[in-house]
C-alpha cells in the first residue's frame, strides 16, 4: 500500500491553480502555495492554507509539487528555484501547458540533480468553472508505479485520469485537445459572423444545432458568451494563442494550415487589447473588422 499523501503544495494560483489548491483544501489536504502576486492566495490562507513569499518556501516538506504556471520560461525558473528544497521522495506534477520539449528538459534536469524526486507530466482539459467544482480532466503521463499514490490528490481536482504512457505524452496528447478546441472556436466566431449577417442570433443558431450531432456542450456555453457580449474570461484569448502557437509549431504548416492561420489573426486580436478576454471574443474582433 502506498503512503498516504498528506501535505501539498500548489505553485501558481491563477484561475486553474487555485481551483485546484481550493478543492484540495477542501478534501483536508494540508496545503502550502505560492503565487508572484500573494493577494490571490489571502483566501486561501483564510481557510488553512500556508502562504508562502518565495516557491522555495512552498515545497518544503510536501509530498507532492502541483505546478500550475504560465507558460515554459517561468516553469523552468520556477522548477530551478525549488529543486534544491524538494523534500525526499516527493512527486513533481507539471500541469501546465508548456510543450512537449519544455516537458523533457523538467524531467531530465529532476533525474539529473534529484533522483530521488518522482516526476508526472499532467496538463489538464478544461477551464475555469468546470476546475472549480473538480470537473476537468487530467491527461497525465510518466512513471507508473507513482499511479496510485498520486490517485487521492488528481481525484480531489477531476472527474478523471487518463494515464497515456512515458512522461511527455501528456503534454503532447494537451496539444492535440487544444488543436481541436481552438479550430472549434474559431470555427464557431465565424459561422456567428455568418449567420448575424444573414439575421440569426446567437440563440437561434444554437436552437438548430441543440440535439443534434453537432451540439457540444462547449459550443453552446461560447454561444452564450457571445450573445451577452461580456467575455468574462474562462480561458484568457493570450493564453489561448500561447497553446494554439505551440500546438501549431508542433505539427508543421503543411499539415495544420488552419491552425496557423488562427495564430496569426489571433495574435493581432490580442495586439488590439483583447488578450485579457475570454477567447470567444474573437468572435466579436471579426464583428469589428
Amino acid at each position: 500500500m502506498p503512503t498516504k499523501i498528506n501535505t501539498v503544495s500548489v505553485l501558481g494560483l491563477g484561475a486553474m491553480g487555485h481551483a485546484f489548491a481550493a478543492n484540495l483544501a477542501k478534501n483536508d489536504f494540508t496545503l502550502r502555495v505560492w503565487n508572484r502576486s500573494e493577494e490571490k492566495g489571502k483566501d486561501l490562507a483564510e481557510n488553512g492554507a500556508t502562504l508562502t513569499s518565495t516557491p522555495a518556501q512552498a515545497v518544503e516538506g510536501s509530498e507532492v509539487v502541483l505546478v500550475m504556471l504560465a507558460n515554459a520560461e517561468i516553469t523552468l525558473d520556477v522548477i530551478h528555484q525549488v529543486i534544491d528544497t524538494l523534500a525526499d521522495q516527493a512527486i513533481v506534477v507539471q500541469m501546465g501547458t508548456i510543450g512537449v520539449e519544455a516537458t523533457q528538459q523538467i524531467h531530465a534536469l529532476l533525474k539529473k540533480k534529484r533522483p530521488d524526486v518522482g516526476f508526472i507530466d499532467a496538463p489538464v482539459s478544461g477551464t475555469k468553472k468546470p476546475a472549480e467544482i473538480a470537473q476537468i480532466s487530467i491527461l497525465a503521463s510518466g512513471d507508473s508505479s507513482l499511479q496510485s499514490k498520486i490517485e487521492p490528490v488528481f481525484a480531489a481536482i477531476s472527474k478523471g485520469t487518463h494515464w497515456l504512457g512515458d512522461a511527455g505524452a501528456g503534454s503532447a496528447m494537451k496539444l492535440v485537445v487544444n488543436s481541436w478546441l481552438i479550430g472549434l472556436v474559431q470555427s464557431l466566431a465565424e459561422s456567428h459572423c455568418l449567420a448575424k449577417q444573414l439575421g440569426f442570433s446567437p440563440e437561434t443558431l444554437w436552437s438548430v444545432l441543440e440535439g443534434g450531432p453537432l451540439a457540444a456542450p462547449y459550443a453552446k456555453t461560447k454561444l452564450e458568451m457571445i450573445d451577452e457580449g461580456t467575455y468574462e474570461p474562462q480561458m484568457q484569448l493570450k493564453w489561448a494563442l500561447k497553446d494554439a502557437t505551440l500546438a501549431a509549431k508542433a505539427g508543421g504548416a503543411e499539415q495544420m494550415p488552419n491552425l496557423h492561420s488562427i495564430t496569426s489573426l489571433w495574435q493581432t486580436a490580442v495586439d488590439a487589447g483583447l488578450g485579457d478576454k475570454d477567447l470567444s471574443v474573437i468572435a466579436h474582433y471579426l464583428e469589428k473588422q
